[in-house]
């Protein structure tokens, strides 16, 4: 699956209440800050697709339109795919 072009490298879908995105977004913030990267946030609740293809995956990570993590973001791994 292809995330929708954005403008931004990195999006992130998750849900509200959900600690591991709250983790995921702390990571991104950070090594998007550092790199000079911004990145989007989807709530996953605000569309049926979304929530039924990601319901059990969130946080899911995607970097430039392809799917990169889902669950934890590793820093080092996300500056990496950055860097491409």
């Amino acid at each position: 699956m292809t995330a929708p072009v954005t403008g931004s490298r990195v999006t992130l879908y998750g849900r509200a209440g959900c600690h591991l995105c709250d983790e995921a977004r702390v990571v991104i913030e950070a090594v998007c800050a550092e790199l000079g990267e911004s990145f989007t946030e989807v709530d996953i609740d605000s569309d049926p697709a979304l929530r039924d293809r990601f319901t059990d995956e969130v946080p899911v990570t995607f970097v430039d339109g392809r799917q990169h993590d889902f669950w934890r973001v590793d820093p080092q791994r996300l500056r990496a795919a950055l860097r491409v």
